[in-house]
């Protein structure tokens, strides 16, 4: 059985479902909430017509590695969710779920992303324990606080921690 590793985390925003929603369909806002460190770059020219299908090229350094990424959108439900899924890229499998529910009065933004490494899992688990687990953890975690700063709610959001437990498919 190979492994499935499942990262998730939440943030709620005092601001509308449309509000957020409208800001995550703007695939260029991707490099407003991205670590610098990684020179993430969106190279589809604008706007990209966010749908189901809908396909987006990416450009990133990882540990000063350059690389391309394409991810492809398989759904598109707004202001509920959207999915989308790495084509080309660096991991095996990489399947990222955005949830948006009204609560409390603002926003409540879910993330669930399922990933596979390349390789034998003897290889992959001590690769994902030491680099890639603490990499997408810290992306994740700078996200929160950019995405405050971007959404201008800085200090009125509420963030969960970034969780990513291993499975088998």
């Amino acid at each position: 059985m190979a492994d499935l590793y499942t990262l998730t985390t939440w943030q709620w925003f005092p601001l509308s479902r449309e509000t957020v929603f409208f800001f995550f369909a703007d695939a260029y806002n991707l490099e407003r909430i991205t670590p610098d460190l990684l020179r993430f770059k969106v190279l589809a020219p604008p706007p990209i017509e966010m749908r189901t299908g809908a396909l987006i090229d990416y450009r990133l350094s990882l540990h000063g590695l350059p690389m391309r990424w394409r991810t492809e959108i398989t759904l598109w439900d707004p202001p509920r969710r959207f999915e989308d899924r790495q084509l080309k890229g660096p991991y095996r499998q990489w399947v990222h779920t955005h949830l948006f529910e009204e609560a409390d009065g603002g926003t409540m933004v879910r993330d669930e992303v399922r990933y596979r490494l390349r390789g034998p899992d003897l290889l992959t688990r001590p690769i994902n324990r030491l680099l890639v687990q603490p990499d997408v953890s810290s992306i994740f975690a700078y996200r929160h606080g950019a995405l405050e700063r971007a959404l201008g709610v800085e200090g009125r959001s509420r963030t969960g921690g970034v969780s990513i437990v291993r499975g088998h498919l």
